[in-house]
């Protein structure tokens, strides 16, 4: 069996995160994508992060027409800062006989050196950078794989500055993402 990994805050997903997942998802044939909302993340500032229990139904309602995507509430449940490496270690334990492949945007590489035990995880799973707007896929350990894919120059940031300026962000985000943040009022 052959696992994504795909972490983040998710605060919200978009439309750019499934298409990241739908295409490593294809193009490394894996039988599964799993999504991992942070609970804290430990490089961010956390004042304009919506409730962890918010982004998680986000993401299952996101996903959920899409057979080989799962999200999972290890980070949330564990509590605290979340550390990709604490998570990764669960993961081997949950998915002893799959090959993982932990799956993140260039836009993340600038952090790399500042990660918890960074050089383990590239030992414990296939490290995928994907390609992203305006973020170059250059001076990469070896142990890296990158993946060109057809990114939307979008951000969850954009969009939360959409809503605290009452634009529209109707097709920025699914549906059910999109209801689901205009009836919990969020992000206002």
């Amino acid at each position: 069996m052959r696992v994504g990994i795909l972490g983040g805050t998710f605060n919200p997903i978009h439309i750019g995160h499934l298409i990241l997942a739908e295409e490593v998802r294809e193009k490394l044939n894996l039988d599964k994508v799993v999504f991992v909302p942070t609970n804290l993340p430990p490089h961010k500032d956390i004042r304009d992060i919506v409730s962890a229990k918010h982004r998680f139904s986000m993401i299952k309602s996101a996903i959920k027409e899409n057979k080989f995507f799962c999200v999972s509430d290890l980070e949330i449940k564990r509590g605290g800062r979340s550390y990709s490496i604490d998570t990764i270690i669960q993961l081997k334990k949950r998915y002893a006989h799959a090959e993982l492949f932990f799956i993140t945007g260039s836009d993340l590489l600038k952090y790399l050196p500042e990660w918890k035990d960074i050089n383990k995880i590239l030992k414990l799973v296939n490290f995928i950078v994907a390609s992203r707007p305006g973020y170059a896929l250059s001076k990469l350990p070896h142990n890296i794989t990158t993946l060109k894919i057809n990114p939307l120059a979008i951000s969850a940031y954009e969009i939360r500055k959409r809503i605290k300026e009452n634009r529209s962000i109707r097709y920025y985000l699914p549906k059910e993402v999109y209801k689901y943040i205009n009836h919990e009022k969020l992000y206002q």
